[in-house]
């Protein structure tokens, strides 16, 4: 049995997301494909997540000097367990799924946020004397993920700060095997956007009974 780890960024309903309908397709497939395996979801926009803020800073500051844990406010202490419970659910993880829009050349705040509870180091990398490595070793991922340009091609796939990002992210933490599924060019050519979605969502539910 295998744990998988679905992280969703888009406030939306599914009805109105590219990226969401085709995550629904992909894990209707996978829980056809895969029942003995266990899914937990984090909603980047229902779900707590801690932004890196002040009092964060202030205690991982703290923590740093040799401070106890005990000894933080209690308000330090909230911040950093949120964060520590994100990093231990990724690292439990067997397999990620993680399901975007490209929003304004990136991916949405609340999903940066998310990533900034995973990237620690000690816990998922480390720094040694040629540079950082990951210690997330052995693990896959999907990226399912729609924007409403053409990014696949020269110049535009200069300004792909969405799935290019996450797969630097990935990679930086040791997780090389990685797929990625977009839907794209729907809002440049709108008489072709059921069609475009439709193909997406096919791709999906095939790169869930690979996956």
């Amino acid at each position: 049995m295998s744990t998988l780890l679905y992280v969703q960024a888009n406030p939306r309903p599914v009805e109105e997301s590219k990226s969401l309908t085709m995550a629904r397709e992909f894990m209707k497939v996978y829980r056809e494909t895969h029942p003995e395996d266990k899914i937990i979801s984090v909603d980047c926009y229902r779900d707590k997540i801690p932004l890196v803020d002040e009092e964060l800073l202030r205690a991982w500051e703290k923590l740093a000097r040799q401070m106890p844990f005990t000894d933080l406010t209690p308000v330090e202490q909230a911040r950093v367990s949120a964060v520590n419970n994100f990093t231990d659910q990724f690292l439990a993880a067997d397999k990620y799924v993680f399901v975007t829009p490209l929003w304004n050349l990136g991916l949405p705040p609340l999903f940066k946020a998310y990533i900034d509870t995973i990237m620690v180091a000690g816990k998922t990398f480390y720094y040694t004397e040629n540079g950082p490595a990951g210690l997330v070793k052995g693990k896959k991922a999907v990226h399912i993920h729609a924007r409403g340009g053409f990014y696949t091609q020269p110049p535009m796939s200069e300004m792909d700060f969405g799935d290019r990002y996450l797969r630097a992210v990935l990679s930086f933490l040791g997780v090389t095997d990685i797929v990625s599924v977009i839907c794209e060019g729907h809002e440049y050519m709108p008489q072709n956007a059921q069609a475009m979605l439709d193909a997406a969502v096919e791709k999906a539910g095939l790169a869930a009974r690979e996956f």
